[in-house]
């Protein structure tokens, strides 16, 4: 975006936290930088403003845009359908325009008042390796006779310390049933290595195309395993706090997102103290051993791989929504 003369005022990874106790901490930063964008809009009092994500940032800043006067599209719709439903009327008073990126959302917040567009999943056309199976293999130092099991920890630092653990006895369990490991982790990241896993900085896409099966922390990389077929098992850990205050407000019946996209439990996910190193680890090693499993999981994925995509590319078609928007003003 910045290369195409986008000017930040604001780093989005600088709002990327997750869990109720761990965003305390950073609360004033957050607020600093809430400040800078309603002085940004007050300055450059634009035609429209294209929210994307960060529900908890944008949703406290969209009722000062609504009052400047500017037209609010949000970008990827808050999991209100989840948790937290009372954000409902913030965003039916606030936002003119919201594109969803998962099917069954579209019905759902048109039912409440708002008005949705189902754009299609943008990954759908994007999610594809970088190199061919042999050269992955190859560059990271894998073998080509063992079952590979990419671990993916999440893209946040918090996220890969907190499962670094049970990661890595699950890793443990899984190099002693004969199979290579390796650890997929967003470009820069200090997630360490171990005598169980080879690092894959910067790789992931490749990863997931070329692994046998996955372990994968819930979030938006279980929609890419989906979209490249790879049969996983997902899991996630908040903080002992996070998990007591969160738990009771959590409404979906499953916290990983192809599952809920299917309706139905397509892959096994342990979350919270249910996630152990043998649940995971045996988990995985059905996915490679049994085959009648595996072809279930398989076709689940294809399923909810055929929702998210759309014939049209999806960025494009929000792209042109917002025009048309912009060109009514």
């Amino acid at each position: 975006m910045q290369a195409a003369g986008v000017r930040p005022v604001v780093d989005a990874s600088s709002l990327a936290v997750v869990g109720i106790s761990e965003v305390v901490v950073h609360i004033p930063r957050i607020y600093g930088e809430y400040r800078k964008m309603i002085a940004a809009a007050r300055g450059f009092k634009p035609d429209v403003a294209i929210l994307t994500d960060s529900p908890d940032f944008h949703l406290r800043l969209a009722p000062h845009l609504r009052q400047m006067g500017i037209p609010v599209v949000y970008l990827v719709a808050p999991q209100v359908w989840a948790w937290r439903e009372g954000r409902i009327g913030t965003l039916r008073r606030n936002v003119t325009e919201l594109h969803c990126i998962f099917p069954f959302e579209e019905q759902y917040f048109r039912d409440r008042g708002v008005t949705a567009t189902y754009i299609g999943h943008p990954l759908s056309r994007l999610v594809r390796a970088h190199d061919s199976k042999a050269g992955f293999l190859h560059k990271h130092r894998l073998s080509e006779s063992k079952p590979l099991v990419v671990v993916c920890p999440g893209s946040r630092r918090g996220e890969m310390a907190r499962h670094r653990r049970l990661l890595e006895q699950t890793a443990a369990a899984l190099h002693r049933s004969g199979c290579e490991v390796v650890a997929a982790v967003p470009p820069g990241s200090d997630f360490p290595a171990s005598p169980y896993w080879q690092v894959a900085s910067g790789d992931t896409w490749s990863a997931l195309a070329h692994a046998d099966a996955g372990l994968l922390a819930s979030g938006t990389v279980t929609v890419e395993a989906a979209l490249l077929g790879l049969p996983f098992v997902s899991f996630y850990q908040v903080s002992p706090l996070s998990w007591t205050l969160g738990r009771r407000l959590v409404r979906a019946p499953f916290l990983t997102m192809v599952n809920l996209v299917a309706g139905e439990k397509v892959v096994e996910e342990w979350i919270q103290e249910e996630a152990t190193p043998e649940r995971l680890s045996s988990g995985v090693l059905r996915l490679l051993d049994d085959q009648p499993a595996r072809a279930r999981v398989k076709q689940g994925l294809e399923r909810v791989a055929g929702q998210l995509r759309t014939p049209h590319d999806p960025l494009d078609y929000s792209a042109r929504l917002i025009v048309e928007r912009i060109m009514r003003k």
